[in-house]
């Protein structure tokens, strides 16, 4: 900016002195054009005295005062560049020596005298029927260097203004933005598992730092909420592979003291023993397939009949719900058997993804059906399983894919599960590019509905 503002002033001042000169050149263009008049005789000043010619009257002693002023110098040369009469307030300065041997019949030129001072003469020959001689017209170029120097010195100001002016916004602005800089790298190095709640705070800037500030603020509370939900998860698996170990602890104490003298609390234990450890391998084959289905790395994909997928889960369920008593029916996209609806991903994922939300199904359904049910919807299909089961609070709608969340802990306690199932359910949806969602059914019970991006369409 400060070069900009320089560069102005500089042309600035180029372009006054090109006026100035322009000014003084039209100035002593018009009074050498009048004295020529006067020589050619198209003057209204036909003459000084009639009794004379031309050129004796304009070199008669105060003859060119009419032309001359303060500022302005008139002088009359021969061809050869003596000089034959002049105005009065020239003194006894001349004009440099001319000639009429020149390309052109007008000549401009900046002289300096002594007496005078710097001048702009205007050196015009001419040649007239009898008549021969040079008129030179100069003016002082002292009034205009000196509106020059004073342009020069209101230009020198101006530009000392803006150059402070330029450097104090500089430091402003530089602060401003450099301010919020300095507040991110000192938030970023205080940046610990234990300190994520402070914040820069600096919503209330709309430019690209503000942008940068809130993105860093929120990507705090995306890691404070993970850190929380990280600690919270330690703290339930905690809490629910305590009880099955404690009572395994307590299976072999009673091992130990009693396994040689009563049969049947050997026999009680050691049955006590097997139940929890599946239940704390079941648990711990949860956690680990939730980690893989929550990092998805490494996840094979590749094109799948969804149909097909989900016929396979149904079919291995059959024998539960017959136990139990429970009608399990599938219904198919395309039952006619023509293609139905394709999704990229893994079979196995998958499969364990309907096997839980099947078996979840089966565990709060005491009477009644599950109804498995694949539709298609444009470039998307989702599978529903619906129950006739107890149902869920609408307040546990929010948190029931929460990892070890039980809808309702007192009455669920005799169910058997590990509280990971449908955490395992959204999971798998989530690295499937799906979604899933739970849903009271007015009729009672629960929806699940579970949707995929498809590599087809409707047909």
């Amino acid at each position: 900016m400060l070069g900009v503002i320089a560069v102005v002033a500089i042309v600035l001042t180029l372009q006054l002195r090109s006026i100035l000169l322009d000014e003084a050149r039209t100035k002593i263009d018009r009074i050498g054009i009048d004295i020529g008049n006067v020589v050619r005789g198209t003057s209204l000043l036909s003459a000084i005295g009639d009794a004379l010619p031309i050129e004796a009257q304009l070199t008669t002693t105060g003859s060119l005062d009419h032309w001359s002023s303060p500022t302005t110098y008139v002088e009359i040369d021969t061809p050869a560049g003596y000089p034959e009469g002049k105005s009065t307030n020239m003194g006894g300065a001349t004009f440099d020596q001319t000639s009429a041997l020149r390309d052109r019949s007008v000549v401009y030129r900046i002289e300096h005298r002594p007496q005078l001072g710097d001048l702009l003469v205007r050196d015009e020959f001419v040649r007239y029927p009898g008549i021969a001689l040079i008129i030179e017209v100069g003016e002082s170029l002292a009034i205009y260097d000196e509106t020059l120097a004073r342009v020069r010195l209101l230009l020198l100001v101006v530009v000392a203004l803006a150059a402070a002016f330029v450097i104090a916004g500089s430091f402003a602005l530089a602060s401003s933005a450099l301010e919020p800089i300095a507040r991110l790298g000192a938030a970023m190095g205080e940046i610990r598992s234990d300190r994520l709640s402070s914040r820069l705070g600096l919503s209330n800037r709309s430019d690209e730092l503000g942008t940068l500030a809130q993105s860093f603020d929120a990507m705090l509370d995306r890691l404070e909420d993970g850190f929380a939900r990280e600690r919270q998860f330690i703290s339930d698996a905690s809490h629910e592979l305590k009880t099955p170990l404690t009572v395994i602890n307590a299976n072999a104490q009673m091992l130990e003291r009693w396994a040689d003298r009563d049969p049947e609390i050997r026999a009680e234990s050691l049955r006590a023993i097997r139940n929890e450890s599946a239940s704390l391998a079941a648990m711990v084959n949860g956690m680990l397939l939730l980690a893989k289905a929550e990092s998805g790395d490494d996840i094979p994909r590749e094109p799948l009949a969804l149909d097909g997928i989900v016929a396979d889960a149904v079919r291995a369920a059959h024998v539960r719900a017959d136990e139990k008593g429970l009608a399990l029916t599938f219904a198919a996209a395309d039952p006619a058997g023509d293609d139905g609806p394709v999704i990229l991903g893994d079979a196995n994922l998958l499969r364990q993804l309907l096997t839980n939300l099947i078996d979840n199904a089966m565990k709060f359904t005491e009477v009644g059906s599950i109804d498995v049910v694949v539709a298609r919807h444009g470039t998307e299909a989702s599978v529903t399983v619906r129950d006739t089961g107890i149902g869920i609070d609408d307040e546990a709608l929010e948190r029931i894919f929460d990892r070890f969340f039980r809808a309702d802990a007192s009455r669920n306690r005799a169910i058997p599960g590990t509280g990971l199932g449908l955490a395992i359910v959204r999971s798998i949806a989530r690295i499937h590019d799906g979604r899933v969602e739970a849903r009271r059914r007015p009729e009672g019970g629960t929806a699940f509905v579970v949707t995929f991006p498809t590599l087809t369409g409707d047909s």
